[in-house]
């Protein structure tokens, strides 16, 4: 090749076969890694889903250290975050902040992703039926 010359002009690889040249944005073409996982999470749906993950992954950062000990996200349907607590006390506390628990959450979701935060606590077992029994 000569100095000056642009490659690809005029010449053909060994073999005898012409170089195909893709054209731009036919799949081919390299993407940055982030873009193309944004680009499949948009096409099948799942970026809502993904973000959810990430408040569950994050979720000492989203409440604080002192509640994230206490309490957990359990799960997300419809638009409705349970999260359960380790007892009734801060199940009580949690049940206090959900309105501004919603608000931190649809801040980092997206407004109107989370509408509304079920707080529950310990179970203590099934109740036995019949008369009352003193111990």
């Amino acid at each position: 090749m000569k100095r000056g010359s642009v490659p690809g002009n005029g010449r053909k690889r060994k073999g005898g076969r012409p170089v195909r040249v893709r054209e731009p944005g036919r799949g081919g073409d390299p993407k940055m890694f982030g873009a193309a996982i944004h680009e499949l999470m948009a096409s099948r749906g799942w970026e809502q889903r993904a973000a959810v993950g990430g408040v569950f992954g994050n979720w000492a950062g989203i409440v604080g250290a002192e509640l994230a000990e206490h309490t957990r996200p359990d799960r997300f349907e419809d638009g409705e975050l349970t999260v359960a607590a380790d007892s009734t006390t801060w199940a009580t506390q949690l049940r206090l902040l959900s309105s501004t628990l919603v608000r931190r959450l649809n801040e980092e979701l997206g407004h109107g992703t989370v509408r509304r935060v079920k707080v529950v606590g310990p179970s203590s077992g099934p109740r036995r039926t019949g008369a009352w029994r003193a111990r």
